[in-house]
């Protein structure tokens, strides 16, 4: 994993957590597809596609890899305490 999409997993769990982020624009597209919530794509992007677009081949690519090998490390909040997105 590199350091781009370790940033994209902060990101992920900051939106998580706070339901905000000072991300980047990008960082922030990225994360919304990482949970599946399109509910936190910057308040710019209402279409889906141009989003997606928006991250290029390489972020794509990203989002995928993380999606399929890294869900471990994204934390979401459960009612009373945190646990991980996979339980």
């Amino acid at each position: 994993m590199n350091n781009d999409m370790t940033r994209l997993i902060e990101v992920a769990n900051e939106l998580l957590q706070d339901g905000a982020s000072a991300a980047s624009t990008s960082e922030q597209i990225a994360a919304a597809f990482i949970l599946n919530n399109m509910a936190l794509l910057p308040y710019q992007y209402d279409d889906v596609i141009y989003a997606w677009q928006r991250l290029g081949n390489q972020w794509q690519g990203y989002v995928t890899d993380i999606k399929e090998q890294h869900m471990a490390l994204i934390v979401k909040r459960d009612k009373d305490n945190m646990a991980h997105a996979d339980n």
